[in-house]
């Protein structure tokens, strides 16, 4: 038996959550903090969202808030049992315990009902099926808490069973490996096993929920290990990767990138050979205009757009985004440098204000010049003069050198 009593835990006690409290107590229904948010208060963190298990059904809190005059707010998760109040200027998505009836790898049919255990039991992994009391009290039927001390991922009860209720916790299990585990590779084989037998089902979940996932996959611990083992469990060709893949530039990028927070896609680009590869992704994954813009930005530009020798390393990069005529140039290149493990060239691009051009056409008619052709060459002249110069050169110095030219 445990208590939590964290300041994290103590911080929750909102206005809000009080009154939540009260009107639980008052009719006599169990009200747990669960899944995730237990999970990170048990590690010492604060977490981002908390969901509520209740033994109250989804009209008995329709009641319950109807009549003490507490807005409620989207009803779509309501045959799922769940119920979202807004109090205090916070909402609080409150769940009914259930049993999944009929599962088809993707969807639950759900029956309510009053035991902790049950509802546990239905839940993925050990880390996330526990539950927490608002006195601190603990609920772990499964030996959670055991496990999050030890860094451990395990499926509640059977993996095959877990699994093939949702596919899709096949990529939660990898996600919370690299988010939890200290070690890569420290797996139970017939995890591992559960895995490689049913990753097929992967093939009917939705691009959306894969990549939803995938991306955190991409910036958790141990990637390298963990994208390789989906080659290993014959994963990687239901959710848009390549057979024919790149894992040596992948194991490099993986390790020079560490800590400079890439996006997803720049990690994952390290994997592809050529752009259908980042078309097959898309097809599959339904990736965003702008993601793909960069996979192919970063594949077109990783071998050819590199430092330059001598006292100004970042010049060409410089040069690239000052020739380019895009909005966001300089943010991929960024991603760039983050991909080529430069850290301390992209520090001093981020410092770098993109200058402005001084030299208007408005300045060379005053000076005489009348034709939009002559104009336009000699601002030519100037840009390329201004670039030489590493764009130290003002307008005065442009100027006296177009009267030399």
């Amino acid at each position: 038996v445990m208590r939590l009593q964290s300041p994290q835990f103590q911080a929750l006690f909102t206005p809000g959550l009080r009154s939540v409290a009260e009107m639980f107590e008052k009719k006599n229904y169990e009200l747990r903090i669960a899944g995730g948010a237990v999970r990170d208060l048990l590690s010492g963190m604060t977490p981002q969202d908390i969901d509520f298990a209740t033994t109250a059904t989804p009209a008995e809190m329709k009641e319950m808030f109807t009549s003490a005059g507490v807005r409620l707010i989207n009803n779509k998760g309501e045959k799922h049992g769940t119920i979202t109040a807004r109090l205090h200027e916070q909402n609080f998505e409150i769940t009914t315990l259930r049993i999944d009836v009929v599962t088809d790898g993707r969807h639950a049919e759900v029956e309510f009902t009053t035991d902790w255990e049950k509802d546990a039991e239905r839940r993925d992994l050990t880390i996330n099926s526990m539950f927490l009391g608002l006195d601190g009290m603990l609920y772990d039927f499964f030996n959670g808490y055991e496990d999050l001390k030890n860094k451990k991922i395990r499926f509640v009860g059977k993996a095959t069973e877990r699994i093939q209720e949702d596919f899709l916790r096949i990529l939660r299990y990898f996600r919370f490996y690299g988010r939890i585990a200290e070690e890569p590779g420290v797996h139970e084989s017939s995890t591992l096993q559960a895995i490689k037998e049913n990753a097929k089902g992967l093939a009917g979940i939705s691009g959306e929920r894969i990549w939803v996932e995938l991306k955190k996959i991409l910036l958790g611990n141990h990637v390298n290990h963990l994208v390789q083992l989906m080659y290993e469990l014959d994963i990687a060709q239901y959710i848009g990767l390549p057979l024919d893949r790149d894992l040596d530039e992948f194991a490099r990028v993986t390790k020079n990138i560490q800590n400079l927070c890439p996006k997803p896609m720049t990690v994952l680009t390290s994997l592809f050979k050529g752009k259908d590869d980042i078309t097959n992704l898309d097809l599959r994954l339904k990736i965003s205009k702008e993601e793909k813009n960069l996979g192919l930005f970063l594949m077109k530009h990783r071998q050819e757009l590199t430092k330059a020798m001598g006292p100004e390393p970042l010049k060409p990069y410089q040069d690239f985004i000052m020739d380019s005529r895009e909005a966001n140039t300089n943010s991929k290149i960024c991603e760039l440098l983050k991909y080529q493990g430069e850290d301390h060239l992209l520090q001093e691009l981020q410092q770098w204000t993109v200058p402005s051009f001084p030299v208007s056409g408005h300045d060379l008619r005053k000076m005489g010049m009348s034709s939009g052709k002559e104009i336009g060459a000699a601002l030519q002249q100037l840009r390329d003069e201004w670039k030489k110069s590493g764009y130290h050169m003002d307008k005065e110095e442009l100027l006296s050198c177009l009267k030399k030219l």
